[in-house]
């Protein structure tokens, strides 16, 4: 077991246990607000593009509509206190995800991505990240991107516990949960790799 594994453990397992008052509060409400179906799940690329469930609090009302359209002001709070993403310590402890990583995008975007953008996959996703404590989705995909192969060349345990510090001023803070417009980015279709890509006709599926 690797120390950034035990140091995922020793933060997630206690982390879940503290926080359960909380999160069995915030399934209640999503509950009364959004009706059944308390979790969002979602299949998503983890290490080396492996798909595996995601889980978090759903934020939106099901139905027609863009992801703006149907996140809902009790969904905002969430997503704005970062709240929704408290299941996501059930991934790290199931060792889907770590602490600290690149975040799981859809497994659509794996296509279309340059060689390069791709890397970010070489390390398991993260509840939180480089990119989300340099601008989040405030950034272009572009430069979003480059900081998580940033991450990928430069990841220490130090590293790490920097970013979890920061990430306690970033959701404090509030900046960064949506670029304009867009109940978090708009979709990615591919850039920086100097091809064209015609991406694929699917349904519009929620991001975070």
């Amino acid at each position: 077991m690797t120390a950034k594994r035990l140091m995922d453990l020793a933060i997630a397992v206690p982390g879940l246990l503290l926080a359960a008052p909380l999160m069995l509060c915030v399934a209640l409400c999503v509950r009364l607000a959004l009706g059944p179906g308390v979790l969002f799940r979602q299949e998503r690329p983890g290490l080396h593009g492996q798909p595996f469930t995601i889980l978090k609090f759903r934020t939106m009302k099901d139905g027609p509509g863009t992801d703006a359209e149907r996140l809902t002001a009790f969904g905002r709070l969430l997503r704005g206190t970062s709240l929704d993403e408290l299941p996501e310590l059930l991934n790290v402890i199931r060792g889907d995800m770590s602490l600290v990583g690149p975040r799981p995008l859809l497994m659509r975007y794996l296509p279309r991505y340059s060689a390069k953008q791709a890397r970010r996959h070489e390390v398991p996703p993260g509840i939180t990240g480089w990119a989300q404590v340099n601008g989040r989705n405030a950034l272009t995909w572009e430069e979003r991107l480059a900081l998580d192969v940033w991450y990928v060349d430069n990841r220490t345990l130090w590293l790490d516990l920097r970013i979890l510090g920061r990430t306690l001023w970033a959701v404090l803070s509030r900046r960064g949960i949506s670029a304009p417009g867009e109940a978090t980015m708009g979709e990615f279709m591919g850039q920086g790799d100097g091809q064209e890509h015609s991406p694929p006709r699917a349904p519009r599926l929620p991001q975070d």
